[in-house]
């Protein structure tokens, strides 16, 4: 009969936390790098779910000119990871910090400042420019993490490390859903300070970073060998040879036709932030608990982590990625169930517990299967080149967000009943409803991994599950924000 012992070490769940252990391989820079993550994903996250509503309450931008404003800002933050990793390097960690923090309170601020001067000359003009300036500090700040994860663990810590990362950004995240109920509920605050949080946890993070932060060289565990200063690499191609390369590779293109086909469920995340608050302000209330509803993902999240992920190890990568897609298109259907007012709460926890289950089954696939289908030694380029289709699905979501939102979540008009009432007057036909919009929505999304299964020889032809070196790479690519952004 196995000891207690020996069935605890055979325990999934028991390893999964056993794993953590090995993150007494880091220095102290890498605990209070964690710390600042903590409150920079509440801020992040609180500003990324309000932007849209602060838009159009407290700015009087349209539907459509909100969502125009927040491409702006998406589409900049993209942009900007192309480059804000070479800038990092190059400034080193703190000041990078110090840099990306300091901008996003001037941006933040310069918009706080046009809430408060109604009368000034452009001010939406100006709240515009913030946006847009807001961009490459928030896509620096991510960088870093990615850089200091990876600087201030082992080799042997370093998949904890992100693991914890990750689950810290979530939980940040939560708490960034919860100060906006705070804000506009428990204090009756404007929308507006949001963003004075977000300038007081900027300047809260500078001060971290000036104690915590000291050190910046490569932490190496006692078995490591530091790399050498100057790596001989004579035949090193230039990164335009290693693109040409690429895209010369059928196995790119397969790459990219499954990225394409994953869209729609990629999108899903954004909808969350362009979409839903505004519906559930006009099909719940004006009162809608929106902070609370956006914190049920990334707690979910942190708690399918703990409970699946050993357990989903044992399944195929590829399956997992299909049907995990699948799972979280179809949470888009329980929002296509006609419902108002306080049942739109009911219909939006079970959509957003389905989303965060197949989220949490497929999201890491998609960096595995990304690692593995990849040729030797191109890892990195394939997952860069992955952000290219997203990039594209992004912008053109965002532009398109308003026009959705005017179509079939309309605002009310002055003196006119909301969408709630009209609702559930029985004034709006199925196909005018937001009900409408969400079939659409969900019927796209679920399109994509139908025919991922169907050409599953194709898509995996010459994949390598289980190597080495694109699991290694698949870790390292754990900190890109995209895996969002969360």
């Amino acid at each position: 009969m196995a000891s207690a012992t020996e069935k605890a070490a055979g325990n999934p769940l028991i390893r999964y936390f056993k794993d953590f252990a090995v993150l007494k391989e880091t220095r102290s820079e890498y605990w209070g790098i964690q710390v600042i993550n903590l409150l920079d994903s509440t801020v992040f996250f609180a500003v990324l779910t309000i932007a849209v509503v602060l838009l159009s309450e407290d700015f009087g931008f349209t539907d459509i000119d909100a969502g125009y404003a927040i491409t702006v800002y998406a589409s900049g933050t993209t942009i900007s990871l192309l480059f804000a990793g070479v800038l990092t390097d190059w400034l080193g960690i703190r000041r990078s910090f110090f840099l990306a923090m300091a901008g996003q309170m001037v941006t933040r601020g310069a918009i706080i400042a046009a809430f408060f001067l109604p009368d000034l000359p452009q001010r939406n003009l100006i709240v515009w420019v913030g946006f847009l300036l807001m961009a490459p500090f928030v896509a620096m700040v991510q960088t870093v993490y990615q850089a200091a994860n990876k600087r201030f663990t082992t080799r042997r810590s370093r998949s904890a490390g992100f693991n914890l990362w990750y689950l810290f950004m979530n939980i940040g995240a939560a708490l960034g859903g919860w100060s906006i109920d705070v804000v506009r509920k428990t204090l009756g605050m404007p929308n507006i300070h949001i963003f004075t949080m977000g300038v007081l946890l900027s300047a809260v993070c500078i001060v971290l970073t000036f104690f915590l932060v000291r050190r910046e060289d490569q932490l190496y565990g006692p078995d490591e060998e530091p790399e050498p200063a100057e790596p001989v690499a004579p035949t090193r191609r230039t990164p335009l040879e290693i693109a040409k390369a690429v895209l010369g590779e059928s196995v790119f293109w397969r790459f990219v036709a499954l990225i394409s086909l994953l869209l729609g469920v990629r999108a899903v995340f954004l909808y969350m932030h362009l979409l839903m608050p505004k519906f559930w302000l006009r099909v719940i209330g004006p009162d809608a608990a929106i902070g609370a509803l956006e914190a049920v993902n990334p707690v979910l999240v942190v708690i399918g982590l703990i409970l699946l992920i050993p357990i989903l190890h044992r399944f195929s990568v590829y399956k997992m990625l299909v049907f995990g897609s699948m799972i979280s298109a179809a949470s888009l259907f329980f929002l296509a169930w006609p419902a108002w007012g306080q049942t739109v709460y009911w219909t939006s926890l079970a959509s957003l517990a389905v989303l965060t289950v197949g989220e949490v089954i497929w999201s890491p696939r998609l960096t595995e299967y990304t690692a593995a289908i990849a040729p030797k030694g191109q890892e990195g380029t394939y997952l860069g080149l992955s952000m290219v289709p997203y990039f594209l699905a992004k912008t053109v979501v965002s532009l398109l967000s308003g026009h959705m939102l005017v179509r079939w979540v309309p605002e009310a008009a002055e003196g006119q009943p909301i969408l709630r009432d009209r609702l559930a007057a029985g004034e709006i036909a199925f196909w005018d409803s937001p009900s409408a919009m969400w079939l659409i929505l969900g019927a796209v999304a679920l399109a994509g991994p139908i025919l991922a299964l169907v050409f599953r020889g194709w898509f995996t032809r010459g994949a390598k599950w289980g190597d080495g070196s694109a699991a290694e790479a698949a870790v390292e690519a754990a900190a890109a924000p995209e895996a969002e952004a969360s």
